[in-house]
């Protein structure tokens, strides 16, 4: 499909009159006629409110000229889980769980190709299979290949290692020190638990990128403690295989 259908698509999927779409991204409704009729396209800057305002990315604004993969971990691009920045604009080069909110969510590769594997591995591909893959294929993409110019000083992990000594300390029973924080995309996470006077609720964004982890109960059992964790708040629950039954633990603001 070409830009100008695209565009055009989009505007009235979204119910939005020429007039009414010119206001929001401030141009005029002449300059949203000659997009639609392919006699210019949006500049940069109009392309990113764009994305921002349909909720796709650049490229799918343009006609998906080019095939799409995360620049971080290799995984292929669609709308669905293209990465966003502050200012809700999608970012092409990244996933949500690589990237989110102008934040690179990794720093060590290693951390990076096991998290990896373990959504990889399958009956066709073993885990040392998988393994061996990304080994060879993320030093080939650009974030690896630029980590020196986007590396911001160690800062986040300085973050991610106040959480973790944050969450430590809460001494919860029968959970085993915390040693890592994978990002985490809100709906992958997002449980519904039971409040004390029976209703039910959520308390994550879907869209939104965490961090945390999955670990065992240090007694065994069936049960395995779920961390999700930002800037704002620590939140810590219990539940059986696949989320199922969740119990919340600790929701603390920070």
């Amino acid at each position: 499909m070409e830009t100008k259908e695209v565009l055009r698509d989009l505007r009235i999927k979204t119910g939005l009159s020429q007039e009414e779409l010119a206001e929001r991204v401030f141009v005029t409704r002449q300059a949203v006629s000659r997009w639609e009729t392919g006699e210019t396209v949006p500049n940069t800057e109009t392309l990113k409110l764009l994305s921002g305002l349909y909720d796709v990315s650049i490229n799918t604004l343009l006609g998906s000229p080019r095939k799409l993969s995360c620049q971080c971990c290799g995984m292929p691009l669609d709308d669905s889980i293209v990465s966003r920045e502050k200012d809700g604009s999608a970012n092409d080069d990244y996933c949500k769980w690589c990237y989110s909110d102008g934040v690179y969510m990794y720093s060590n590769m290693d951390d990076l190709i096991e998290v990896c594997v373990k959504h990889m591995a399958s009956p066709e591909h073993s885990e040392a299979e998988v393994r061996e893959y990304l080994k060879m294929r993320l030093p080939q993409l650009d974030y690896w290949k630029r980590y020196s110019e986007l590396d911001d000083g160690g800062k986040f992990e300085e973050f991610k290692q106040v959480l973790i000594d944050e969450i430590n300390g809460l001494e919860i029973e029968g959970m085993p020190k915390l040693e890592k924080l994978n990002s985490l995309v809100g709906s992958y996470v997002n449980l519904e638990y039971r409040l004390p006077n029976g209703s039910m609720v959520k308390f994550l964004d879907d869209n939104a990128t965490y961090l945390g982890n999955q670990l065992e109960c240090i007694f065994g059992g069936e049960r395995h403690f779920g961390v999700v964790a930002n800037m704002d708040f620590i939140l810590v629950s219990t539940y059986e295989q696949d989320g199922i039954a969740p119990e919340l633990m600790v929701y603390k603001k920070r």
